[in-house]
């Protein structure tokens, strides 16, 4: 049935959409079945998104029809609807009145994306009002945080050198505690990599103690603070609140160096709120474990890792991973730069609108996946900054010198960047970043062609 006559209108200016500040718009990459037409797919893909199904049915009255999402753009040739959802459309909170991910994504990505006159489609950017955004919660805290915490200015306090524990599985809690007291003897911030939580051979009850007293040491050791993100994910909100509440206190007078990692697409938003309500106070850490079978270019359905990373501001997420934007392990592109800058600048154009964030706090950068310090210069030259955290694992712990020296090789990398010095002549007068193109003779060889006769010889 086509319902182009109800579900579009093609009349609708988006700049008027916008100032009028009572929707949320949407915009897709749409393909129709073979047969369809585009604009009948893109209205029956907008009625299923909102108050409408594939028949005329008899419980719609004229204010039902008042709340109808609209297609108010298509381009057959680059395959691209925009759709207008009114912000009554949504669910809001019983207890507070606040507006809910869940129901965003239940309308804007639930079931119009498996409709049989649907071939393909993806979201790729949207835009958000501003009595929208003051109905999100939003991050608590951020990078400024860890800054303060870590003694540099809360504002461009620079980069956060850390590490993921590895092997990601199978080390006891003595070695576990151990690595970790290794990497901060040179580093920063470390997190649990995603699948480590309450393992039978190392319990969380016992490692989170001697994870704090490695900590404690170290911070003797060098006199400096250190940060510690701590992976609370599991499938119960109560036993969520019962991990975090028992590593917090566990770390006692230094809880607030504790950070909580959420696995937040395969827990989804739930998960990140009970986490961002319930402790308010701590760097709420945003790991997208499973993301890919959704965000990858090669996927033709979802939303795009951009999508995900500005939802996840809306949500309250302190820090979410980017990605390496193709300098790491991970597949990207140079201009996924894009998905920091959404999550961390007060306004930003993206590509489809432009969003103002109304003074909501900025969500951090961080950055893991196959980095290490011959990586980083480039990295932080294609993005602009190094006001991220950076979580290099085999970057560190593969090291021929150890964690420690991979650490600073990883803050040396940094300083070789913010001097606008050659790698390779930095390296002379750094000894744990030259060890890095000997440990990673691999990339080396493909950033650095002809190094060894430089370095070496």
């Amino acid at each position: 049935m086509d319902q182009s006559n109800r579900y579009a209108d093609l009349s609708l200016d988006e700049a008027e959409l916008i100032r009028g500040g009572n929707h949320i718009l949407c915009a897709y990459k749409l393909k129709p079945k073979a047969g369809t037409g585009f604009l009948e797919a893109a209205a029956h893909f907008a009625a299923e998104s909102s108050t409408g199904t594939n028949v005329e049915v008899s419980t719609t009255d004229d204010f039902t029809k008042g709340v109808d999402a609209l297609v108010y753009h298509i381009d057959e040739a680059t395959e691209e609807v925009r759709i207008a959802y009114p912000l009554e459309l949504f669910d809001r909170n019983i207890i507070d009145g606040r507006m809910m991910l869940v129901s965003f994504l239940t309308l804007t990505i639930g079931n119009n994306q498996g409709m049989g006159d649907i071939d393909h489609a993806k979201m790729y950017d949207f835009y958000v009002p501003r009595r929208a955004i003051e109905l999100f919660d939003g991050p608590a805290v951020n990078i400024g945080e860890l800054w303060r915490i870590l003694g540099r200015p809360v504002v461009d306090g620079g980069y956060i050198a850390g590490t993921i524990i590895k092997p990601k599985l199978g080390l006891r809690p003595e070695p576990f505690a151990q690595a970790a007291y290794d990497f901060w003897l040179g580093g920063d911030f470390i997190k649990n990599d995603e699948p480590q939580g309450n393992q039978v051979f190392a319990p969380l009850r016992k490692t989170i103690p001697l994870v704090y007293d490695a900590m404690k040491r170290a911070m003797d050791e060098t006199g400096e603070a250190k940060l510690f993100s701590a992976n609370i994910t599991a499938d119960d909100h109560a036993e969520m609140i019962a991990r975090g509440e028992f590593i917090l206190q566990a770390f006692g007078p230094d809880a607030d160096k504790v950070a909580f990692l959420v696995d937040g697409f395969v827990g989804g938003p739930g998960m990140v709120t009970t986490v961002r309500r319930y402790f308010p106070r701590q760097f709420l850490h945003f790991h997208r474990a499973g993301h890919g079978m959704v965000t990858s270019p090669s996927s033709k359905r979802g939303y795009t890792a951009y999508v995900l990373a500005k939802m996840s501001r809306l949500q309250g997420a302190s820090g979410i991973h980017v990605g390496t934007m193709g300098y790491g392990k991970m597949e990207g592109a140079k201009d996924d730069r894009n998905i920091a800058y959404i999550i961390e600048r007060e306004e930003y154009q993206g590509p489809a609108y432009f969003q103002k964030w109304y003074g909501m706090k900025q969500t951090t950068p961080i950055v893991s996946g196959g980095m290490n310090a011959l990586r980083l210069p480039g990295f932080f030259s294609n993005l602009g900054h190094a006001n991220v955290i950076n979580t290099a694992g085999g970057g560190s712990y593969g090291h021929l010198d150890g964690p420690a020296a991979g650490a600073r090789s990883l803050r040396q990398a940094h300083d070789c960047w913010a001097a606008g010095a050659d790698p390779i002549e930095w390296a002379k007068d750094h000894r744990e970043f030259a060890r890095a193109f000997e440990s990673f003779p691999k990339d080396a060889d493909q950033i650095f062609p002809g190094w060894r006769a430089k370095l070496l010889g």
